[in-house]
Formats: structure tokens, sequence, C-alpha cells
């Protein structure tokens, strides 16, 4: 490992509110931080030592950004695989390895993981075309989700009933059994290349339902002890099936019956983590570098209760930016206000997030409930 001294060349494939905050973290270690993203005004562009234009799922693209650098990571799944291959062939070290985001991309793949490795997740039927719903062996309803491409609540198509057909996706897919949910969880796993391992404690996700993605969340989640450490067991278990160098978010289902299902992987820092910046010891982005470094892993231990809150783009907006009810939301304690970045905003765009910690439980929660009401993200009249 180079010291650090700004000889240490980290790549990030993605310059958006992710890798943002990990370049953020990255200037404690004094690291020189290359950024590679599509939008040539992404949230990292300014923030980062070198910002390259480029696709993420081109070859060339990927493979010249990679050859620049000595460790190279991801804030989303969607790049280029192949070249991260060649380059893991040519000595760069990639983290997540390829071979991981490559299943990772594929979330039929992801099942048939979790199958092998006999990880509890709802039953499923993989499906390459919509045609093949009326030969679906899982009773109605029953959720379809595109094996590749889906984000943020995209590619997911709940359905009730034969008349749903006609709008299903024509695309390999994947239909899995509604869950009776009591509640939807995630845990934060890291290990390092020697292998040591530790866990966030669990969260409880609140999902907007008009855009089905994390509106809230709450840590740490109220459960049953038995739950969390069944959480706690099955992270461990994936990251070490896996040999996976970095953090994974374990997105969870906990059933009414009290059972936990895996529902998906993500191999980087997720939204589930961001209150981890304020909340607990060591940052969800802190300890993913201290992987990717091979240091030892930080205190995952929260430091008090913390809410956090999304702040997404108004529905009926969409345009330049404005920030309404800051100011009331600032004057309370406890509240920390993370801005990404974007000047635009559209339809529940992330715009940024707000969290609130406080040593009251419920405290939070009420705060947390006037920062949703207070803070809207609508457009420059």
């Amino acid at each position: 490992m180079k010291t650090f001294y700004q000889d240490l060349r980290l790549g990030i494939l993605g310059g958006g509110q992710l890798g943002r905050m990990l370049v953020q973290e990255s200037i404690n270690y004094n690291s020189t931080t290359w950024v590679l993203d599509p939008d040539e005004d992404a949230p990292c562009k300014n923030i980062c030592h070198h910002f390259v234009v480029g696709s993420l799922m081109d070859y060339d693209a990927v493979y010249h950004f990679g050859k620049q650098v000595d460790i190279l990571t991801i804030e989303i799944e969607q790049v280029n695989v192949d070249a991260l291959d060649q380059l893991e062939l040519e000595g760069v070290q990639v983290y997540p390895q390829a071979r991981v985001i490559r299943m990772i991309q594929d979330k039929g793949l992801q099942k048939q993981f979790f199958e092998t490795h006999n990880i509890p997740s709802s039953s499923f039927q993989l499906i390459s075309s919509k045609e093949q719903l009326s030969l679906a062996s899982i009773s109605f309803p029953y959720i379809q989700k595109l094996r590749r491409g889906g984000y943020d609540g995209k590619g997911v198509y709940k359905l009730h009933s034969e008349v749903d057909f006609e709008n299903a996706f024509e695309a390999p897919s994947l239909i899995e059994k509604w869950v009776d949910l009591d509640k939807e969880i995630a845990i934060i796993v890291a290990r390092n290349a020697n292998g040591e391992i530790k866990t966030f404690p669990c969260v409880e996700m609140e999902f907007n339902t008009e855009a089905n993605l994390i509106e809230s969340l709450i840590a740490p989640a109220e459960l049953d002890s038995q739950i969390t450490h069944r959480a706690q067991q099955l992270a461990t278990k994936i990251v070490e099936s896996l040999e996976l160098i970095g953090i994974m978010a374990v997105e969870l289902f906990l059933t009414k019956e009290g059972e936990l299902l895996v529902n998906e992987l993500a191999p980087r820092p997720h939204n589930s983590g961001h209150q981890t910046i304020e909340g607990n010891y060591t940052s969800q982005y802190g300890q993913h570098l201290r992987a990717i470094f091979n240091l030892p892993l930080g205190d995952t231990h929260q430091k008090a209760y913390s809410v956090m809150v999304n702040l997404l783009g108004s529905s009926d907006h969409l345009g330049s930016a404005k920030i309404l009810g800051l100011d009331e939301v600032l004057s309370l304690s406890g509240v920390y206000f993370h801005w990404y970045g974007k000047k635009y905003t559209k339809p529940f765009r992330k715009m940024g997030h707000v969290t609130v910690i406080d040593t009251n439980r419920e405290k939070a929660i009420e705060k947390a409930r006037f920062v949703q009401k207070k803070i809207r993200i609508e457009t420059e009249l």
C-alpha cells in the first residue's frame, strides 16, 4: 500500500451523491481522488482532484480510467465489468471485485446465489419474456423485477392478476412471491482483505409508496435481539461467501411471522447508511475506505439514536432547484443538512438528506417528522 501522501490514487466509478460523500471522507486519508461519470456536472465534479467525463458502461472509458489509479471502487453497480476483469488481471485493485459486481448486476444471479448458499429469500422464478407469466408457478399477487437495470424503485412491477400482464416488463426478469411484511430493514457489513468483518446496527426503512424509494429511516431498528443477531449472521455469511472486500448493504424483509428474508444486495455505500456520518463512531464511507485500504475496521456503534430523511424533488417541479423551510429545520439541535450539489430538481430526485440525532428515540423521530413537513425542494420561479 502506498503511503497517504497524495501518491495513493483512488478511482471512483460514478460521481453522484454517494461518490461525493466518499470523496469527502477520503480527504482524511490525503489520497488523490479520480472520478468517472457521464454527467459533466455530476456532484463530485468540483471536489475531486481529477474528474473525467465518460460512460460507465463503455469498456474503453472504464479501462483507460482504471489504468490511471491504484485502487478502483464504485458508487453504482451499472459499470462495464469486462473492463474491470481486465484491470484486475493487470494489477489494479478493484473493490468490490469484478465477479461480485457481475453477480449484483443481475437480480436473477443474486437469487440463485441466495439459493445456492441457503440464504433465506422469497421464492422466485426466472422468465425471459412477459409471455411466460402465464406459466408462473407463483400465485398472485407477485412482483416482477427486471434482471438488469432496475434502480431506485425502477424496474419493479406488482401483478395482482392476469389483467396486469399487458403492462408487465418485456425483458428477462424474475418473479417473486409477494411478502406480507412487518418491516423492511437493512444492515451494512464490511470486510477487509485480512478477513475482518464488522456490521452496523440494523436500520428500519420507510418508503415513499409513489416512487418506491427510501423516504426515511430510523437507526437502530426496533427489533427483538434474536432478529438483530440473525440479520448480523446473514450479512456476515454473505460477505464471507463472496469474499467481498468493501462494504455491502443487505436489504431484508421481516415478515409478520418473524422470518427474515434477504431482498437485495448493494456492494457499495448505500442510502440506508447516510445517517452513520453523524450517528455512528465510524461512517459507512469511512468503513468502506478502511476495508479497501485493508486497514482495521472502525467502531460501528451508534453515538445516539438517528433518523435520516431523504430530501426528494417535489412531484410537480422540474427545473433549477430551490430549498424551502431550511431555516426552520436548522434551528433545531441535532439536525445535520447535506446537499448533493445537484443544480436541477425533478420529481422524486434525491437532492440531499437531513440526519437527526438525539439521545431520545421519540424526540429524534419527532424532529425528523418536522423536517419532512417543513422542507420542500421546488423550482425557481
